[in-house]
């Protein structure tokens, strides 16, 4: 097994966790707020992360460059973007429709990566992020989030353009990530990926914390009265985030998002062995999809 491989299933289990406990949170805190706490309790964290790397290792820290600042800049906010929308669909009665195409994150990826930094896949590579994204949408399907149909005919409609926003902002920011952490120049990956890392976490800490100043404060009070789940939240954040940002250095991000949609594999895998839930035609089909694509992925891109 390739180490991004493994790296990116711990950070697909991570992001489950923090998902689950977004979704606690949202019955306390504004979507503002919840977006928050994963930054602000995952920065203390990264810091430490950080420090004992450079303590561990006697490599030097190499200059930070503009272009380097400028797309952790364009990471960070591409984050809060894509976990703002995230959270705010939430809201809505029918927000699994929303979220269903946030799922078109990794075609996003694969698309920014090669418009603004010429990552181009190979004929298997893109095949493997085609069919896995397929996958994904059957499984969505079969969930009732949306009629086939409806989802290539209604994303046109404001909770579907939402859903396609936060992918894009989750896909900007995981290209982002991978072009900032190879701009140091470095040899290995732990490095780069902390260093980039720790700048976007701060980037996200201020603009969010400026803007919670100004327009949320009450809310501050909420969070810490939250401290808990605020705490876990921005602890299963920052570890996943660590995952991500190793594996994104590691390999084209696309690949790494398309690797991914296992999240949904175990989802359903969960509700079978744990909850005796039988799955569909549909969700079968879509699960032998998203098998066949990163097995396509694994073994010939």
């Amino acid at each position: 097994m390739e180490l991004w491989v493994a790296i990116t299933v711990a950070a697909v289990i991570l992001q489950t966790v923090r998902t689950g406990l977004q979704k606690h949170l949202k019955t306390e805190l504004t979507t503002s707020a919840i977006t928050f706490v994963r930054f602000l309790f995952g920065l203390p964290i990264a810091a430490i992360y950080l420090a004992s790397l450079i303590w561990l290792s006697d490599e030097a820290v190499p200059p930070l460059t503009a272009s380097f600042v400028g797309l952790t800049f364009v990471a960070g906010i591409g984050q809060i973007v894509g976990t703002f929308l995230l959270v705010y669909l939430f809201s809505f009665r029918n927000f699994a429709v929303g979220t269903t195409y946030t799922k078109t994150e990794a075609v996003q990826t694969a698309l920014f990566g090669l418009i603004f930094f010429g990552e181009a896949l190979s004929i298997a590579g893109a095949s493997a992020v085609v069919i896995s994204v397929v996958g994904v949408m059957m499984i969505s399907v079969a969930h009732g989030q949306a009629t086939l149909r409806g989802f290539i005919t209604g994303w046109t409609n404001r909770i579907a353009l939402i859903g396609l926003v936060s992918g894009a902002g989750f896909a900007v920011a995981a290209v982002s990530i991978r072009a900032a952490s190879l701009s140091l120049g470095l040899d290995g990956f732990l490095l780069p990926a902390a260093l980039t890392l720790i700048w976007v976490t701060v980037i996200q800490v201020v603009v969010m914390g400026v803007y919670m100043v100004w327009r949320e404060r009450d809310q501050l009070v909420a969070i810490f009265r939250n401290f808990k789940f605020s705490f876990l939240v921005g602890l299963t954040g920052v570890l996943g985030s660590m995952a991500w940002f190793n594996a994104m250095t590691l390999e084209n991000a696309a690949y790494v998002r398309t690797l991914g949609q296992i999240e949904l594999i175990f989802s359903l895998l969960t509700s079978y062995v744990v909850f005796k839930e039988r799955s569909t035609r549909y969700e079968i089909f879509g699960m032998v999809l998203i098998v066949v694509g990163i097995v396509i992925l694994l073994l010939f891109r």
